[in-house]
């Protein structure tokens, strides 16, 4: 089943201010979870159920399942807590 997609105002701003490489990294990753949006490598939020994460290099994705939608909600740095901060403000 291929999941259809749904990028949020922020991740989309922060996705296009990427250079090329990180871009095309992203991008790759965010195609694979619209295959299946329960790999191994990612795990589910403490707290926000139907909410998971996703390392991707030096940035982390978070994205929700719902029905047959993968929506990206947040996508920033790994190295810092500010990938949750901005989540936690939106939900």
């Amino acid at each position: 089943m291929s999941y259809k997609l749904s990028i949020s105002p922020d991740a989309d701003d922060f996705l296009f201010a990427l250079q090329g490489k990180q871009f095309k990294q992203i991008v790759k990753a965010v195609f694979m979870l619209m295959d299946d949006p329960y790999p191994q490598d990612t795990q589910e939020l403490k707290g926000y159920p139907g909410f998971r994460r996703k390392d991707v290099g030096e940035y982390r994705l978070i994205y929700g399942i719902q029905g047959d939608t993968v929506s990206i909600d947040v996508i920033d740095k790994r190295n810092d807590d500010t990938v949750y901060r901005r989540f936690s403000r939106k939900h």
